[in-house]
């Protein structure tokens, strides 16, 4: 168990008038994330776009799981998990980054030394649909793309996208209970969109 934070104060809520935000539901400025942000979330839906651009935005270096967790010039071969632990670990010390990426596993360290969380989901058909895009296109510039890889469909991960992931706003909601951070949610693809617009982030790929 870790020590609980204590709750940040209220926050003013977005425009009553947008449909996408209910009413009265509180969307914390960016500011208010510190200069530590985790940003969760289910394969394809967004976070190695968004780190990128809260990176441009915030001039704090985006840090992508994915790539400490695979090895270079492979078609995604995980590293030893030690060697990848190590990684993790050295890279969540440092004083200002925006890391983006689950592993569950790793998730309690991230999440104390974090200053803030941004937890995105959307529905799997539609991170289905962007994982075969961005895998056909097989773009070496996308955000978060493993240098030297090749892009090729798995079934391995569409079973995980499809099947596995599915309540993964459940499992992060749990996890978040435990240190009180300030957190901001999008659980679907428009609220996303509508926060990049609220933040005055750069949009890319």
């Amino acid at each position: 168990m870790f020590p609980r934070r204590q709750a940040a104060a209220p926050f003013p809520t977005a425009d009553e008038n947008d449909p996408n935000f209910p009413r009265g539901v509180p969307i914390l400025p960016l500011h208010s994330l510190g200069e530590r942000i985790a940003i969760l979330g289910p394969s394809n839906a967004g976070k190695s776009t968004l780190a990128v651009a809260l990176s441009k935005k915030l001039g704090i270096p985006a840090v992508h799981l994915d790539q400490l967790h695979h090895l270079p010039c492979t078609d995604w071969q995980p590293r030893p998990e030690a060697e990848f632990a190590a990684l993790h670990d050295a890279a969540i010390h440092e004083e200002r980054w925006i890391i983006e990426g689950s592993y569950s596993r790793l998730m309690p360290q991230r999440l104390a030394r974090a200053t803030g969380v941004i937890v995105i989901t959307s529905n799997h058909w539609l991170r289905f649909l962007r994982y075969l895009k961005r895998t056909l296109a097989n773009q070496p510039d996308r955000a978060g793309h493993l240098q030297g890889a090749k892009d090729s469909i798995k079934c391995g991960m569409v079973y995980w996208i499809l099947l596995k992931t599915g309540n993964s706003g459940v499992k992060y909601a749990k996890v978040l209970q435990e240190f009180g951070l300030p957190t901001v949610q999008c659980h679907t693809a428009t609220a996303l969109n509508n926060l990049y617009r609220i933040w005055d982030l750069p949009v890319g790929r």
